[in-house]
């Protein structure tokens, strides 16, 4: 123990920390200036160079994009996607040892209502990252997320994908791009000077309604994650551009491996973080940052000057235990500070990772998720384990039911599933009683409604039409009719397809008697 009087002659001993090394790794001349990792150091000019391989390695390396193709890069104004809008420029610059050799495009899905920002910031954010488009010189599409209740329901139907190439004749056709004029091949677009569009104050407040008809943070994110991806697609699509380029960086993708295994969609798991996703059919996504870390891109977002915009989203100023993406969040970074290898073992995991069920883009597009275009995972035997969460939430229910009146009768399946369905063929007017009642429109239920057009007299089931984890995010929901129109219009019509089917499968021929 330390005594009162007892003194130190000597100087006190400290230890010394071990330090890397001073000079880089790879030119073993300049003196080092970014650790990426322990032992990897690298001056300013080696970590571009490696900065720039690493990018150009993965395009080149999976052989997706085709020279003379459009891609559409999609920008949230975050380091990552920023960052990668900067590779792309740097690709395609004069000076490039070896240059990209496809059009690009840059869209931005403005949010700032949907998460609770005012007029005022929305439209600063927009001017901000307007400057940051506008000198790129690529032409750009910036699209408010109330687009998105406009949208046709084949933005949930998989088109047909074109003729694809397969990996082998990409050699030849960039020996056939750099043969030919490819200098007007890659002439960019026309830069488009167009304002924002104006958006109507109903469509607002309809978007605000249907992000704050789910009851959790975690329905919320997962909600708007899915808008979002419709409304990029539909972009895409419209705008002529067959490949859709997302920043996804490694550490965001090792989150989203944890945080979708906590939500059910493990038969997702390969599309949802995987280097490319054709579960739409005719836009291919694509992940070119997945290699690259966080901390990667923060070092060199700061060296070499690359601007970014913040954005608050829904989780901003969260506790970690709002929802199940803020603490995986939360767990992924605090473990990757005492063990810097965590990031890259879960995302490594995630290489190696391929999907059991039915491949989406392959798949009959009654066998697709409504909402997330992956293949259904609830198209399963009996004795499965799903079976059994659905017979225990039947059993919970009825159970509970019991418990407040005894005079209420058993329930039956079916009756469980109402919650699930969207009823149609409702009056459009609040005082309508729906039996001709004053300040009604006379039409019963049974008759339609007033809003014949818009609603259709039948119940539309929309759980079994969902994957599992989609199945939770709608349960998280106060009301189905919160929906967009195009995904209840797509419900109903693969519901009475499904009816149809089922109605004349006795004169239909299985794949056995086709053999015969």
């Amino acid at each position: 123990m330390c005594q009162v009087e007892e003194g130190y002659h000597g100087q006190l001993e400290r230890q010394e920390v071990p330090s890397v090394s001073e000079k880089c790794v790879k030119c073993k001349e300049a003196t080092a200036g970014v650790v990426i990792r322990a032992g990897d150091a690298y001056c300013r000019n080696c970590f571009k160079e490696y900065f720039i391989h690493k990018f150009r390695a993965m395009l080149g390396k999976n052989r997706i994009i085709f020279p003379g193709e459009k891609v559409l890069l999609a920008v949230s104004g975050g380091p990552s996607s920023c960052s990668m809008l900067s590779q792309v420029q740097e690709g395609l610059s004069q000076n490039a040892h070896k240059k990209l050799r496809f059009i690009p495009g840059i869209i931005y899905i403005d949010e700032g209502r949907a998460v609770g920002q005012s007029e005022e910031e929305r439209q600063r954010t927009v001017s901000e990252l307007q400057a940051v488009f506008k000198a790129t010189g690529f032409p750009f599409h910036i699209v408010p997320l109330e687009q998105v209740l406009d949208l046709p329901s084949s933005v949930v139907v998989a088109a047909p994908s074109p003729s694809t190439r397969p990996a082998s004749t990409y050699k030849a056709a960039v020996d056939h791009f750099i043969q030919s004029d490819s200098s007007k091949c890659l002439t960019p677009l026309k830069q488009d000077e167009t304002s924002p569009p104006d958006v109507p104050e109903t469509q607002t407040q309809l978007l605000q309604q249907l992000i704050g008809s789910a009851k959790t943070l975690t329905a919320r994110e997962d909600l708007l994650n899915t808008l979002r991806q419709h409304l990029l697609v539909h972009t895409a699509r419209t705008e002529g551009y067959c490949k859709l380029m997302l920043g996804d960086n490694c550490t965001r993708l090792a989150v989203k491996l944890l945080t979708s295994i906590s939500l059910g969609r493990g038969a997702q798991l390969a599309q949802d973080t995987g280097f490319s996703d054709s579960r739409y059919g005719d836009i291919i996504s694509v992940r070119p940052m997945r290699d690259y870390s966080a901390k990667e891109i923060g070092y060199y977002n700061h060296l070499f000057n690359v601007p970014s915009v913040f954005i608050p989203g829904l989780d901003t100023k969260t506790t970690e235990k709002a929802s199940i993406q803020r603490l995986t969040e939360s767990f992924v970074t605090k473990l990757q500070a005492d063990f810097p290898s965590t990031v890259s073992t879960i995302y490594r995991t995630s290489e190696k990772l391929q999907t059991a069920c039915r491949s989406s883009s392959t798949a009959d597009p009654c066998a697709r998720c409504l909402l997330c275009m992956c293949g259904l995972d609830t198209v399963v035997e009996n004795a499965s384990a799903y079976q059994a969460t659905l017979i225990s939430e039947q059993l919970s229910q009825t159970k509970s039911l019991g418990a407040s009146s005894t005079s209420i009768p058993k329930q039956s399946p079916a009756a469980v599933q109402s919650e699930w369905t969207a009823p149609t063929g409702q009056c459009c007017s609040s005082s309508c009683s729906g039996g001709g009642g004053e300040g009604g429109c006379g039409r019963t239920v049974e008759g339609g409604g007033c809003s014949s057009s818009a609603k259709i007299a039948e119940t539309t089931d929309v759980r079994s039409l969902l994957c599992y984890s989609c199945q939770l995010t709608i349960k998280d929901m106060s009301s189905v009719d919160c929906l967009p129109q195009y995904i209840l219009s797509e419900a109903q019509k693969r519901q009475r397809r499904s009816q149809m089917r089922e109605e004349i499968s006795e004169f239909l021929l299985d794949d056995g008697d086709e053999d015969d």
